[in-house]
């Protein structure tokens, strides 16, 4: 992920070199969306029939090498190439293979153990957000992508030397057998999985709105140097990010336990809650609460991260689960990816203090949405792993 926002941490430096306006520079993150969008369904389909630990040492290698080349570039098109194309392909194979594996080896501790996972995410962004901005400002925009690129590499060539590659349960070889028609509708079938799929759009769509322009906001309204913007937009949001996302997958795994509807809950607590520090996190005018607003939105939204596949993996049998991340992962990055080049459109028209303040709605409208399915359609389709094994025995 760290290298993913280099893009983001230097875009002031990049568009006043390549000669980008708002538009074009949100459309380079927007594309990056869209291909990725296009590519998940595939990822999470070759994570249920192929050896996940091959995917995730590909996905990474490709992502990396995408992410050099982004830093050689010239113009836009060289841009949409290498960063959008490449990157985002890569990027694309990465997740439905790693939570498939994670999900496999833990279910009652399993909301916690993802959560673990994503902590990952959060250090990535925090130390891109300082990294890529002092390289930015001493060394170029270019040297950014070629180091955050670089260290992928290294870490591709380490997974595969390294990474122990468990195969899947034995039932879940019949994936191969099964035609893609019945794997639909064991996914989308169910209204529940439609709901989480709508509230993760609206929740990501807020969270691309805000890691894309956020360095930038920080840099004109409030005067910040390049690297102290990059890390106070990433920072405070990510380190109570990271709180939340351990508390939220601590008590929501001891709550499911006992309560089916525990982890649909937290991720309402998560978009309802978070809603208030956004707008203050946009709308205000002085710095530090500024940043009591990017605390407070990052430490509801980890609580929503920290069920963010838990709560998918609740009414979806474990055979497909691999597919189900792969098809919400486009749905969600199809409509999120509209975020970039919106704010950046808005940013020439309300300015961008207005349009990151109204990200705040997409959190209530996900809120909504989840309430209903929590109370009308969850429990009907929850899968219950327990019953499923007793009956296999």
């Amino acid at each position: 992920m760290a290298d993913r926002q280099a893009y983001n941490i230097v875009l002031p430096l990049l568009s006043k070199d390549l000669g980008l306006d708002p538009v074009h520079a949100g459309l380079v993150a927007s594309i990056f969306l869209w291909f990725y969008a296009a590519l998940v369904p595939v990822g999470g389909f070759l994570g249920d029939i192929a050896r996940r630990k091959w995917v995730v040492f590909g996905s990474l290698l490709l992502w990396s090498v995408g992410t050099i080349m982004s830093g050689m570039t010239t113009g836009l098109i060289g841009l949409i190439l290498f960063r959008s194309v490449a990157t985002g392909g890569g990027e694309a194979f990465y997740f439905p293979s790693a939570n498939s594996l994670i999900g496999q080896h833990h279910q009652k501790t399993r909301a916690l153990a993802m959560s673990i996972h994503q902590t990952a995410l959060y250090v990535g962004i925090i130390a891109s957000g300082f990294v890529a901005g002092w390289l930015g400002e001493h060394y170029g925009w270019r040297s950014a992508f070629v180091v955050f690129g670089s260290v992928g590499v290294l870490l591709a060539l380490t997974i595969g030397w390294r990474m122990r590659d468990d195969p899947q349960p034995a039932k879940a070889a019949a994936v191969q057998k099964v035609p893609v028609g019945e794997l639909l509708r064991a996914i989308a079938g169910k209204p529940t999985v439609w709901a989480l799929w709508l509230a993760f759009s609206c929740f990501y769509f807020a969270q691309i709105g805000y890691i894309t322009w956020m360095p930038t906001f920080l840099h004109e309204k409030f005067h910040l140097s390049l690297s102290n913007a990059g890390f106070s937009s990433m920072f405070y949001h990510h380190i109570a990010a990271a709180v939340g996302v351990l508390l939220g997958g601590r008590i929501s795994d001891m709550l499911a336990s006992k309560r089916r509807t525990a982890r649909i809950e937290t991720e309402f607590v998560g978009l309802f809650f978070g809603a208030p520090f956004i707008f203050l996190m946009g709308i205000t005018g002085n710095f530090w609460l500024c940043c009591l607003g990017l605390a407070g939105f990052g430490l509801f939204r980890g609580v929503y991260d920290s069920n963010l596949y838990a709560v998918l993996f609740d009414v979806i049998e474990p055979r497909y689960r691999s597919s189900a991340v792969g098809l919400m992962l486009s749905v969600v990055f199809f409509v999120s990816a509209f975020a970039p080049v919106v704010l950046g459109w808005a940013k020439t028209t309300v300015g961008l203090s207005t349009a990151l303040a109204a990200l705040s709605l997409a959190y209530v409208a996900g809120a909504t949405v989840l309430a209903f399915a929590r109370k009308m359609t969850f429990r009907r389709d929850y899968y219950d792993e327990g019953a499923a094994a007793a009956q296999k025995v």
